[in-house]
Parts: structure tokens; C-alpha cells; sequence
């Protein structure tokens, strides 16, 4: 099912995005992240040996909030699942597209590990405010 394209928008502008993730026990964990989507899916790209990516290995459930930096009261927020993980040469070109959204150069932090692309569909998703 295709994303509205109110959230598309946000997505894929120069917002910041709330990922939040559940630990083993439980308890949620958010973090602030770049965040990016194609017509049916947020796209986070994150490193393999982050929390944030063992904790949706083990459990796919998400939360995204996405706020446009310029108006903080128009916002999106979509739950769904992680529902596949792009690794490799494609992962490590997303993230210095991205880069190249936010700060206008490629990715500049060495990569610890290995980039991955969580693919997330939306269960539920709604844009709120102009």
C-alpha cells in the first residue's frame, strides 16, 4: 500500500525522524535519526552493531515520528514493521545519499561495522498539521 504522500514528503526532505525500538524486556528505546522513504516504505539506515538494529532482529515491531524542521507541528508518524534489511554496497550508497541531503557531502564517519537499510511497512501511519 502506497505511503501518503504528505509523509513521503517528510521523509525525504531535511527532517530529523524518532525511531523507537523495544529492548528483550520490553522497555522502548528512541533514537533521533536521518530517516528516508520510497513510495511504500521508511527507510532508516543504521550499523549492524547498534542496539537499535539487534533490537529489531529479535523484534520488528517500530515507531517513526517524523517532524518537518521548519513547522515542528506538522508531523507523521507511522507504525509498522521492519520487514526487510538491505546490507552491503546499496546500504553504504544510501546512507551517503542521505548524507548528501543533510549535510551536503558523503557520509562522513568511518563505518564501525556494516551499513544496513531497514525497510519499515507501515501497520498505521497518519500526517498531522500544514
Amino acid at each position: 500500500m502506497p505511503l501518503d504522500p504528505e509523509i513521503v514528503e517528510l521523509a525525504t526532505g531535511r527532517n530529523f525522524a524518532a525511531l523507537t525500538t523495544l529492548f528483550a524486556d520490553g522497555r522502548p528505546q528512541t533514537h533521533i535519526m536521518w530517516v528516508d522513504a520510497d513510495d511504500e516504505h521508511i527507510l532508516i539506515n543504521t550499523e549492524v552493531h547498534r542496539a537499535k538494529f539487534r533490537n529489531v532482529e529479535r523484534d520488528p515491531r517500530v515507531a517513526v515520528t517524523i517532524w518537518d524542521a521548519d513547522n515542528p507541528y506538522r508531523y507523521a508518524e507511522v507504525r509498522g514493521r521492519v520487514t526487510e534489511v538491505v546490507r552491503g554496497p546499496e546500504a553504504r550508497k544510501h546512507i551517503d545519499a542521505c548524507s548528501q541531503r543533510y549535510l551536503g557531502k558523503p557520509y562522513p564517519n568511518p563505518v564501525t561495522s556494516e551499513r544496513a537499510i531497514l525497510r519499515i511497512t507501515p501497520d498505521q501511519a497518519r500526517a498531522r498539521g500544514r
